[in-house]
């Protein structure tokens, strides 16, 4: 480690400004970017910590029916306050261990997008809105590619805002040591439709599978997905399974999310 400067906000408005200095970097939960600066892979002269914001924490529902979790929301507070979305719940209940589930933030993962992560599948399956300190971002226009977002220079997710499907359910495939996805699968049911979105796979990043999407909104049923598959072309390889194995488990955790479902 190195030294640096610390700044503690109580607003949203306070840590705008904050994050206005040279090198400033934002700091939610710290479990991706303190190992980062162990490493000397990061280097910022100031890292402005959000989690004295209270603005920015807790799950309501809002007027229009949506759930409305604060963008420093911490995993193991959605797990106990998102039932509202069984899949979303199930799926923060399960990420890494108690000590990252308590430090860990709904908005820092959404905005370090790394490509195993487990909730941007859940963002881009429910169609989610992404709020920051100065706009709304759909989240089909959010995910830009492996550790890219649509986010701007200092700017903030404060709250992120998701649809509640009709059925939801989340499966990965972990590697067991870190509990991140190999490949994890989210599916959403609403009434107009399916939603699928896949995480840990590609080396692009979270994607929807538009053919089961199709495929599932004329029938929810896991025998729908039967006959389908993704390429292994541009799927991650590395010592823990090929291009083409992740592929494989795209559609098999697929029909398991939809059986878990149902």
């Amino acid at each position: 480690m190195y030294s640096f400067d610390m700044e503690r906000p109580t607003s949203v408005a306070d840590a705008v400004k904050a994050l206005a200095r040279d090198e400033a970097q934002p700091l939610g939960g710290g479990q991706t970017l303190i190992p980062t600066l162990k490493q000397r892979l990061a280097a910022p002269s100031v890292l402005v910590s959000l989690s004295g914001i209270a603005e920015m924490k807790g799950v309501c529902k809002t007027d229009d029916g949506r759930l409305s979790i604060g963008g420093g929301t911490t995993h193991a507070m959605v797990a106990r306050n998102a039932g509202d979305i069984p899949g979303l719940a199930s799926l923060a209940a399960n990420i890494g261990d108690p000590a990252v589930r308590n430090r860990g933030t709904i908005g820092g993962s959404l905005a370090n997008n790394d490509p195993s992560a487990c909730y941007p599948a859940a963002a881009l399956a429910t169609g989610a809105t992404v709020i920051t300190n100065s706009r709304e971002i759909a989240a089909d226009d959010y995910f830009e590619g492996m550790f890219a977002t649509a986010l701007e220079e200092g700017e903030i997710i404060t709250e992120i805002r998701i649809p509640v499907p009709e059925k939801s359910a989340y499966m990965k495939f972990e590697q067991p040591a870190s509990r991140f996805a190999l490949v994890g699968v989210f599916v959403a049911k609403f009434s107009d439709g399916v939603r699928v979105a896949v995480t840990g796979a590609s080396e692009e990043g979270v994607f929807r599978w538009t053919e089961a999407e199709e495929a599932l909104s004329a029938n929810f049923a896991p025998e729908a997905v039967d006959g389908l598959s993704v390429s292994g072309d541009g799927m991650i390889s590395d010592l823990h399974g090929s291009g083409a194995y992740r592929a494989h488990l795209v559609g098999v955790m697929t029909k398991r999310a939809v059986a878990a479902a149902s």
